[in-house]
């Protein structure tokens, strides 16, 4: 992959693990997804052809909730290929595409909230120099806007999933600390936080106790008020991986935060793995392509490749990370950009099967918490 792909991706996770607490921006929220709005990549058809080994396939017909119960707030990744350092409110078309990719499958379970935010571009950043506390501090105000517009307006006391991946992860992990770990009567609406590929901390062999003090990791799919983050790789990263690890002190008492989405409770289980057939635009959609490599030609706008990923948490050289294994004639997927990144591109949708799942599960859990105060 060219380098200068590579160079704006690295910095993303380095350039907003220290976000300056400014005043919140006041402009008015431009929702990417919303309930009722026409043209919502939330809200899609689901339809999905599921490949089988053996070459035959069959047809999985999953419908968006009518009248879902909790919401979902989603923070969506790193794709802006804006030439600025910070992207306007504009709705480009990786940003449309983005939201189908990870969030428009939880409409099965919630009513997704997604702001347009004014994130670090990846053109923006391929100039460390240019990523000042004011650009961390735009990107994450203008989600932390949004948040307060949605809990004002929109959230009704409602249940909430807050939902995210690499960029989206840190902000929200922000978030959490910010305006939910420390306020009971927000924390008790939330549902659970999956939030991957964002280097959330906890402390050595706890579920808690680093980033969040009240806020843990989910172990079961009844949990309620927890976290689910990871970050994925195919193999042992190597020593400077860009994601699972820390360094320097904190690496004493602390690590970065592995919850396997297919077996929260430990051990290993089979990634249920969902992607659209539609090519994703731009930038990060080379690198998906890259990642990914040609998908099968299938008359859905959904497929489940044949074969599964086998997952289970792995710790090596200070690296706490989901290792995801080829089963049953799966692709070997391709690290992209680099090896230090594994498969990053993928924390979402390799297993958005067992994640949908999980929020499915955790609504139910919350209802009957509800039912029974």
């Amino acid at each position: 992959m060219p380098s200068k792909i590579v160079a704006p991706l690295l910095l993303v996770a380095l350039a907003l693990l220290a976000i300056p607490a400014v005043a919140s921006a006041k402009d008015k929220t431009t929702w990417l997804c919303q309930p009722g709005q026409k043209h919502n990549p939330c809200r899609v058809d689901l339809t999905t052809t599921a490949l089988k080994s053996d070459g035959s396939s069959t047809t999985e017909h999953a419908k968006n909730a009518k009248s879902p119960k909790i919401d979902c707030f989603y923070v969506y990744p790193t794709v802006s290929d804006q030439k600025t350092i910070n992207a306007n409110l504009k709705k480009d078309p990786e940003i449309v595409s983005i939201a189908t990719y990870q969030a428009a499958r939880f409409s099965q379970t919630c009513k997704v909230w997604a702001p347009v935010y004014r994130q670090l571009t990846l053109v923006g950043i391929a100039d460390r120099s240019k990523i000042t506390p004011a650009a961390r501090a735009k990107a994450y105000n203008s989600m932390r806007s949004a948040w307060h517009e949605y809990l004002a307006k929109h959230n009704h006391g409602r249940g909430f999933v807050l939902l995210g991946h690499s960029q989206g992860s840190f902000l929200l992990r922000q978030l959490i600390k910010d305006e939910i770990d420390k306020k009971p009567a927000v924390r008790s609406r939330l549902v659970s936080a999956i939030i991957p590929g964002g280097d959330v901390t906890v402390k050595k062999g706890r579920g808690v106790g680093g980033d969040f003090k009240n806020v843990r990791a989910c172990r079961a799919a009844t949990d309620l008020e927890c976290v689910v983050a990871y970050s994925t790789f195919g193999e042992t990263p190597p020593t400077d991986s860009s994601f699972g690890r820390l360094t320097g002190s904190a690496a004493k008492h602390f690590q970065v935060l592995c919850t396997n989405p297919a077996a929260l409770g430990g051990g290993s289980g089979a990634l249920q793995t969902y992607v659209p057939t539609a090519p994703f635009p731009g930038t990060i959609g080379l690198g998906v392509r890259i990642f990914m490599g040609e998908l099968p030609d299938v008359p859905t706008p959904w497929l489940r490749p044949p074969g599964h990923y086998k997952a289970h948490c792995e710790a090596s050289h200070g690296t706490h990370y989901l290792q995801a294994d080829a089963v049953d004639g799966a692709r070997v997927l391709t690290p992209t950009p680099d090896k230090t990144w594994g498969y990053h591109l993928g924390d979402v949708n390799l297993p958005l099967g067992n994640l949908t799942t999980l929020v499915r599960k955790q609504a139910a859990a919350y209802a009957r918490m509800l039912v029974a105060e």
